[in-house]
């Protein structure tokens, strides 16, 4: 594609062209590439295991084994999580997982890879 920029929110080279406007798919963003686009901080702070900040678009690592309810095996430590998205609540780590799909994980069973 041409004239596109990455979203100045996640970084994601996925964005495209819609009308006047451009689409981020990843983190929902649409902004006018015309206009200074002002990032507003959520006040969301998710540290992993070992306190490290954690971002969204980070990669992540499992550190112990995490049963998963109806599978048949659990996730295995040092799986390696890639592209996570960071939310409000108990599980504050939406991310997919090869094997597995779509999960949400707790940040304090994770470190950053």
């Amino acid at each position: 594609m041409e004239n596109t920029r990455p979203c100045p929110v996640c970084n994601s080279d996925f964005t495209y062209p819609m009308d006047a406007l451009m689409i981020c798919p990843d983190c929902g963003l649409e902004w006018n590439p015309s206009e200074e686009v002002e990032i507003v901080d959520t006040g969301l702070v998710v540290k992993d295991a070992n306190g490290a900040v954690l971002a969204n678009g980070d990669s992540v690592m499992v550190v112990k084994d995490l049963p998963v309810k109806g599978a048949p095996k659990s996730i295995k430590a040092g799986t390696k999580v890639k592209n996570i998205r960071l939310v409000e609540g108990d599980h504050n780590i939406d991310c997919k997982i090869d094997g597995f799909g779509s999960m949400s994980l707790k940040s304090e069973f994770v470190r950053k890879a």
